[in-house]
This record gives C-alpha cells, sequence and structure tokens, in this order.
C-alpha cells in the first residue's frame, strides 16, 4: 500500500547484571596490591583498611569479593547514620562504599570506627580520593581516619583494558570480535569507566539499529560522540 510506514525498531533497556565474583575479577599490575589485600583477609595489617582508585577502577568487585568472604554488610558512605552504626556492623564486617569529601556524617562515621575498634570488628572503606585529601571538622575522625592504611588502584594497562571490554560485552551478551575490541582500546580514555559507557552504547545502538556490533559501527558512534 502506498504511503505504508515500515515499523522502527525499538530499544529497550534492560537491565545487565555485571558479574562481581572472584572468579569474574580480572587481574593486572593496576589492581594487584588490592587483590593481595582481599586475598589476604583476616590477616590485614589493620582491622579497617582503605581502598583508593578511580572511578571503575575495581573498588567494588573488591569489596564485593570481600564482602562475600568476610559475611561483611554494605552501606553506602552518604547514607550511613549514626543509629544505624550497631546494625551495620552486627556482623562483624562492613564495607563502607564512595566515600567522598562533605557527603557523609562525620559523626556517624567517628561512631563507626569507635564501635568497631571496640568490637574487633573488620572495616573496608572505598572512595575515589585517600584519606589526607578529605575536608574533615571533626579532628579526632580526621586524625583517625588518616591512620588508616590506604591501597590504590591504578589505571589498567593495555591488557587490562582490553579484558575490561571484552568482560563488559560478555556481561551484556554481546559478541565483538578483535577488530572492535582493538578500535576501541586504541581510541577510548584508558578507564574502566570509560570502556563500561562504550559497550552499553553500543549495545543500545546496535539493539536499536538493528545491527550487529561491529569495528564499523564504533566508529560511527565514536566519532558521532
Amino acid at each position: 500500500m502506498a504511503g505504508r510506514v515500515p515499523p522502527r525498531q525499538l530499544a529497550f533497556s534492560l537491565p545487565h547484571a555485571e558479574s562481581l565474583s572472584r572468579d569474574n575479577f580480572l587481574e593486572g599490575p593496576a589492581n594487584e596490591a588490592g587483590l593481595a589485600l582481599i586475598d589476604a583477609w583476616p590477616e590485614w595489617p589493620n582491622r579497617i583498611m582503605w581502598l583508593a582508585g578511580p572511578e571503575g577502577s575495581g573498588k567494588s568487585h573488591l569489596a564485593a569479593i570481600w564482602a562475600e568472604d568476610a559475611g561483611a554488610r554494605s552501606a553506602a558512605a552518604n547514607g550511613l547514620t549514626a543509629d544505624a552504626v550497631p546494625g551495620a556492623l552486627a556482623t562483624g564486617a562492613l564495607v563502607v562504599e564512595d566515600l567522598k569529601a562533605k557527603e557523609f556524617d562525620e559523626r556517624a562515621l567517628f561512631h563507626l570506627m569507635n564501635l568497631a575498634r571496640e568490637d574487633g570488628a573488620y572495616v573496608l572503606f572505598t572512595g575515589r580520593e585517600v584519606p589526607a585529601s578529605l575536608e574533615i571538622e571533626l579532628r579526632d575522625l580526621r586524625s583517625r581516619l588518616r591512620a588508616v592504611p590506604v591501597i590504590s588502584l591504578l589505571p589498567p594497562d593495555d591488557q587490562l583494558f582490553r579484558g575490561l571490554i571484552v568482560k563488559f560485552c560478555a556481561d551484556r551478551q554481546l559478541a565483538v570480535d578483535e577488530s572492535v575490541v582493538s578500535y576501541l582500546a586504541t581510541r577510548l580514555e584508558r578507564s574502566s569507566a570509560a570502556a563500561r559507557q562504550a559497550v552499553e552504547l553500543l549495545d543500545s545502538e546496535a539493539l536499536r539499529l538493528g545491527r550487529p556490533v561491529t569495528r564499523a559501527l564504533a566508529a560511527e558512534l565514536l566519532r558521532d560522540a
């Protein structure tokens, strides 16, 4: 029939679970110190430790591995309250995720560190910054945090970066060949976050356009980004 409009491919944004198991953690020089810390538990140099690193460097993945091993609960730093501290430490181990300057309750954190010390509990902080760089008004808390040993994660090297691209594609059940991986690896910012965003974009656009994920599609999307 004249004037008939062909149906348009619709893309639905479905959740894609990223595996955070020990078997799916990609090891490399950038994260070996962090992995060594997790594997050394409970023989830590201090019962309270800090994992620092840029966005997407593997902090949450390492914390999830440790939480599974230690039976730890997890709490977002910006949602922790003094009243919630005893319950958060109930299992004797706690992950406090994404601690950022001026985005947490200082008194709650001070209470947490005091109670953890009294109870002999383990606490793993994660954050993009190291404790010494945080602006903290409570002098005692500032002193306590700066005494916490820090393990730093670095941006991925080339081999690890390529492995991350492949992993993010596998998490989304995308079949890609080496040409796609090489193209992305040489043109993206060398960070896990950039790799994840690029794979998400490739996946959604391939679905919307009804096209396979190819080097040509990657080139089109990165050129237009």
